[in-house]
């Protein structure tokens, strides 16, 4: 399989001014930062928990948890997949028992790993209300899941995928590509 860069959605700058954006809507959203907790999604969720997080602390002077949860148990292709699918750790220093959670995850395509979190929070406590933050949506829904804030849409192909790059876990750059894959012949 090959893999070709059709586009690219988000730059460096404009993927700074994305998470600053869905900061404030958050924080508009919420009234504030009281009873607001963020969970990122393994694994590029995570660190755009995190930046997301720092930059609510920026806007507002106050530190608010920041978790991260490894769904892979709960998905529902676990078994049926062919590769042996790498379990990693779950971290929710604090209990999510009445907040309001702020999911993070990269890319919304199916619902399906959406669908599998909210299973895994469920399975930590009850919060109060669970928001959807993705930094791009890219349509392809099989699940009624929808986002509550969207960093970027984009309608694409079945033969292309959204890439999202961060700096902290793909040491190249922040960018949204939208590449095509393409099946080589033998």
């Amino acid at each position: 399989m090959k893999v070709k860069i059709k586009d690219t959605l988000l730059n460096s700058k404009a993927f700074s001014r994305t998470i600053s954006r869905l900061a404030h809507e958050i924080l508009e959203e919420n009234q504030g930062t009281e009873n607001l907790a963020v969970v990122g999604m393994r694994t590029r969720g995570e660190f755009l928990a995190k930046r997301l997080a720092k930059k609510i602390e920026e806007i507002e002077g106050t530190e608010i948890p920041v978790g991260v949860l490894d769904v892979t148990l709960y998905r529902d292709d676990f078994r049926t997949n062919l590769k042996q699918p790498e379990i990693l750790v779950t971290d929710l220093p604090f209990s999510i028992d009445r907040k309001n959670i702020i999911l993070v995850d990269d890319v919304l395509f199916t619902g399906r790993t959406v669908r599998s979190a909210l299973d895994a929070l469920m399975d930590y406590g009850r919060p109060s209300r669970i928001q959807l933050v993705i930094m791009v949506d890219r349509g392809h829904r099989e699940l009624p899941i929808k986002a509550d804030f969207v960093g970027k849409r984009v309608r694409t192909l079945l033969n292309e995928e959204v890439r999202v790059k961060i700096k902290e876990y793909d040491e190249e750059e922040d960018a949204v590509h939208l590449v095509e894959i393409i099946e080589e012949e033998n």
